[in-house]
């Protein structure tokens, strides 16, 4: 079989088959790391597409290893989403973090969090001060600047921000060549990341799984293509299969970003009970909740997450909210509720039915899109039906 044609500029600009990026997916139930690990990115771009690690949570060399694995993997171009959000931890530098740094949530959180883990039948356990030590303190200056600057030693050849502003970056990713991608809910931020220098900015609509923003992707793709012309814009947030990738390209973004697709791929590091969870979800099935992270995070609703929601607790900054939440979540899972624990997914959720390799999602998605393209959209896309 002849693999389809389906071509934009941005396959030109980041020297890739198909418009279609993977989506950077961050840390998963369990703490296991990313979703998006090197097979997994590895695999989308053999494949034809960009693959892109999601490095948030990982220390800097993990970071590195996987970014060197990557490239053991494939000879492709790849990318890595970061988060590089503001306010991080409430604006407290490593240097002022105590050794058991729990000591810093409030004591109205921790007892609100009691009181939740009764309402969905666990015990509540402190996680033992010897795990709470291991885990990832970031470095003084803010979460990511060890990991951007592994990102620079590494040359990477796409960089993407999850959330907040590359400016910063900017000058010294372009020194290697890197390709700035930055990921935008309104299109306030399109303007702003526009200005600081992204080349592309990625437009991510409320449908989207994970870290989003309020507006749908129909109505925000179009606005921010506007507001940061000629600076191409992908699509994301409700883009799972072909009818949703053609859907993106006639409004006029350049490629799309994958996620919720990809997170029931067989590469993708992710326990196979949230994939499940996934398969068996229909597009009502998930909810926006800031209890995870601190910030607007879509997932695929739970007792926990209904519990939360119910007890009128206000999230505290990103960083904090994670260490508020880690003796729940070390509850949940001693109590094996593994089902209470962060699954990160989007509305396409509902349409989604099997575990499948990363090749036969992306070649899915491309088949169909080029299909209907090549029949209802002539013009600067090129597609060509493959046999």
């Amino acid at each position: 079989m002849t693999r389809p044609v389906l071509r934009t500029k941005l396959c030109d600009m980041l020297g890739i088959e198909y418009p279609v990026l993977l989506a950077g997916m961050g840390p998963v139930a369990g703490g296991m790391g990313g979703v998006a690990t090197a097979e997994l990115a590895a695999a989308v771009s053999n494949a034809g597409g960009l693959g892109v690690l999601g490095g948030a949570g990982w220390g800097a060399e993990r970071l590195r290893d996987e970014i060197r694995k990557v490239r053991s993997l494939t000879n492709k171009p790849f990318g890595v989403d970061l988060l590089l959000p503001s306010n991080y931890m409430g604006g407290a530098a490593a240097g002022e973090l105590p050794a058991d740094p729990r000591e810093l949530i409030p004591a109205a959180m921790k007892d609100g969090l009691r009181k939740i883990a009764h309402d969905v039948g666990i015990e509540y356990l402190e996680m033992p001060r010897e795990q709470v030590a291991a885990l990832p303190r970031p470095p003084r200056g803010g979460m990511s600047d060890a990991q951007m600057e592994v990102v620079i030693e590494e040359k990477v050849p796409v960089f993407a921000s999850g959330l907040g502003n590359p400016a910063p970056w900017v000058e010294r990713l372009h020194a290697n060549g890197t390709v700035v991608l930055s990921l935008v809910g309104n299109v306030k931020n399109a303007r702003r990341v526009a200005d600081g220098g992204a080349d592309v900015v990625v437009a991510q609509g409320h449908e989207a799984g994970g870290h989003t923003g309020r507006i749908g992707t129909l109505a925000l793709v179009p606005q921010v293509i506007d507001a940061v012309s000629p600076k191409p814009v992908i699509a994301a947030g409700g883009i799972g299969d072909g009818r949703g990738l053609a859907a993106v390209l006639a409004m006029g973004a350049v490629g799309a970003w994958v996620g919720t697709a990809f997170l029931v791929a067989k590469e993708a590091n992710q326990p196979l009970l949230q994939q499940q969870r996934i398969i068996q979800a229909t597009e009502e099935d998930t909810r926006v909740t800031k209890l995870y992270s601190g910030k607007t995070m879509r997932n695929i609703t739970n007792p926990l997450i209904e519990a939360w929601d119910a007890s009128g607790l206000a999230a505290l900054p990103m960083g904090l909210q994670t260490l508020a939440i880690q003796d729940i979540m070390y509850s949940a899972r001693q109590a094996g509720r593994d089902d209470l624990l962060m699954n990160a997914a989007g509305q396409v959720s509902g349409m989604l039915r099997e575990v499948r390799p990363a090749a036969e999602i992306l070649h899915g998605i491309v088949a169909e899109a080029s299909e209907i393209v090549g029949r209802r959209l002539p013009g600067e896309v090129t597609a060509v039906p493959g046999a």
